[in-house]
């Protein structure tokens, strides 16, 4: 069973060395990233939701655990994430049944845990 807390933590502690070491780059693509998912046409929730489906589709543990928290912490509830990760399983088929079934249950434990 995983720690999805630790490993997303452990994701956290990388990208600082990323960063460190990356410069310019990576301060341009903090950049982007905060600029893409603050509210607009549609709210954060909405786009971390989206992002957490794509991070999903394309197979990205560390996306999943990133996108999964930041859309609890915008209020995504259980319904809305399984719905995601459902729009995920649709369009990716049985990859996205494998990540998804990750995103299920680090959704679990993130949501223990608050």
């Amino acid at each position: 069973m995983s720690n999805y807390k630790e490993q997303l933590d452990g994701i956290n502690v990388n990208y600082g060395l990323l960063a460190n070491a990356s410069g310019d780059p990576a301060k341009d693509f903090s950049s982007l990233h905060a600029d893409a998912l603050k509210d607009g046409a549609l709210d954060q929730k909405s786009k971390e939701l989206m992002a957490l489906c794509v991070g999903i589709s394309i197979r990205c543990e560390g996306c999943i655990l990133d996108h999964l928290h930041h859309a609890i912490d915008a209020g995504a509830s259980k319904d809305e994430i399984v719905e995601t990760v459902n729009v995920a399983l649709m369009m990716s088929g049985g990859p996205a049944f494998v990540y998804g079934g990750k995103a299920i249950a680090a959704m679990n434990e993130f949501l223990d845990k608050k």
